[in-house]
């Protein structure tokens, strides 16, 4: 069986390669030993939407009065929730399907391993072994949970965010380890469902890769719905030997003893690149990372690599961009290479997070003179009318050439807000041509505006 293109795995990044593939005119085939779509369809991005868009409407219920509105008796029905979730995924995985069909790429069900000379070897659920060859492949594996060693997970008592997204019943109480983007997520759905949850994170700030004011603000928004935080902190252990679990957490101010129902280890991502032929292949890897060029192709020609596999950012539009620019290289065309300066990343709390380039202390450290604006949602008409004044959009330029070095949002609706500042850092827009971009009111996204404004002492409603 000889293609053009194959590509091992269907996450976000995978399928999408196969498509751009197809669309180029390539034989292509995608091997897939689970789900179509991957984790970010079946177990991550979208599944999680879903369960979120639940909390934040429970969330209204709970403070329907708050909008003159009168509800009675409004509960949740956990088992009912998750299903809703598992629903939408499944109905996502049936589209990628769909997709393969329409654009005529075979979908080999099995477990692949590279294998030299441009092969691949799969072996299918009933242990029968086929192989492929093609001119190009593309390793597009992904990540899973990362484990601690402090920190095993038994898929019960300590799990991942898989077992997150499907419990049986709602745990009465809950610590989260890790406050990252999936970490603070799974926080918030908890929380808003009913469930005591106290977040342990062992750098000074949650959301430790965001803007620190960003942080400081999700914290206050996290203690309004009574999430305990504990940041400069770290879980020594966890006894399961009971009916829950006693964690054992060192703090600053020494030990102390928290007691729950489950934990969550949100503590990061581990890619899966075991037992997949690299080293048979030989494959170059570092710190468990596949090394490619700007082009994805590895060390071993006709071999590329894209997604979580890689050290680049774990998302799932990085690693669809990232597949699109590889087999555009490989069809002959001239791609862009990714500027990895430019990529936004989103969390889907409630504030949502949403943010683009430098922080500023990053900025400070590059030697950068800055012009800082920011335009707080309480001061937003929009915001107030929704009832949703929490947060802030923060703008960070460089005061000599007036480039948009940096934005951190938080706040409702930021993460459908981010593009903009993408596609205004791309087109390499100043401050000033910003402040003259006419932004419609009332929304949301005029405090944009109102934000470059401030960085240049012209905000009108500060």
């Amino acid at each position: 069986m000889n293609y053009d293109v194959i590509v091992i795995g269907s996450g976000p990044g995978g399928y999408v390669t196969a498509i751009r593939a197809s669309q180029l005119g390539m034989k292509t085939a995608i091997v897939e030993k689970a789900e179509l779509g991957g984790i970010c369809l079946n177990w991550g991005c979208i599944p999680t939407k879903a369960l979120l868009k639940s909390a934040q409407v429970f969330e209204y219920l709970k403070h329907a009065g708050d909008y003159g509105i009168t509800v009675k008796e409004g509960s949740a029905d956990f088992e009912a929730v998750i299903k809703r979730s598992r629903n939408v995924a499944d109905g996502m995985s049936k589209g990628v399907q769909f997709l393969m069909k329409k654009n005529k790429i075979d979908v080999i069900a099995g477990y692949a391993k590279v294998k030299a000379g441009k092969k691949v070897e799969v072996t299918a659920a009933d242990k029968t072994v086929s192989t492929l060859e093609a001119k190009s492949i593309i390793i597009a594996t992904g990540a899973r949970s990362r484990e601690l060693p402090n920190l095993k997970q038994d898929g019960k008592k300590i799990f991942g965010y898989r077992e997150a997204m499907s419990l049986p019943t709602q745990p009465k109480s809950m610590v989260v380890v890790g406050s990252g983007a999936i970490g603070v997520e799974f926080a918030y759905f908890y929380a808003a469902m009913g469930t005591k949850v106290t977040v342990v994170e062992f750098l000074p700030a949650i959301v430790p890769l965001e803007d620190e004011e960003v942080s400081k603000q999700l914290e206050r928004s996290f203690k309004k719905i009574s999430i305990d935080v504990m940041t400069n902190s770290s879980v020594e252990s966890v006894d399961t030997s009971g009916a829950g679990c006693k964690v054992k957490i060192k703090t600053k101010d020494g030990e102390k003893m928290v007691e729950c129902d489950v934990v969550l280890s949100a503590v990061g991502i581990a890619a899966n690149i075991e037992n997949i032929g690299l080293e048979d292949v030989g494959i170059a890897t570092d710190r468990g990372k596949i090394l490619v060029n700007k082009w994805y192709e590895t060390n071993i020609p006709g071999y590329y690599a894209i997604g979580d596999v890689l050290p680049t950012q774990a998302l799932a539009h990085v690693a669809s961009a990232e597949g699109i620019t590889c087999v555009e290289k490989i069809a002959g065309l001239n791609p862009e290479a990714i500027d990895y300066k430019n990529i936004p990343g989103c969390t889907y709390c409630q504030p949502e997070i949403a943010s683009v380039g430098m922080t500023e202390k990053q900025a400070k450290e590059a030697g950068h003179e800055l012009k800082i604006g920011k335009f707080p949602f309480s001061a937003s008409g929009k915001a107030k009318a929704a009832g949703t004044p929490d947060g802030f959009i923060k703008l960070i330029f460089d005061a000599k050439y007036g480039e948009l070095l940096g934005a951190h949002m938080i706040g409702a609706t930021v993460t459908e807000m981010i593009a903009e500042i993408v596609a205004i850092r791309k087109l390499e827009t100043t401050g000033h041509e910003l402040i003259k971009t006419i932004h419609p009111h009332p929304t949301m996204s005029e405090a944009i505006m109102e934000a470059a404004a401030a960085a240049y002492g012209e905000v009108i409603h500060l």
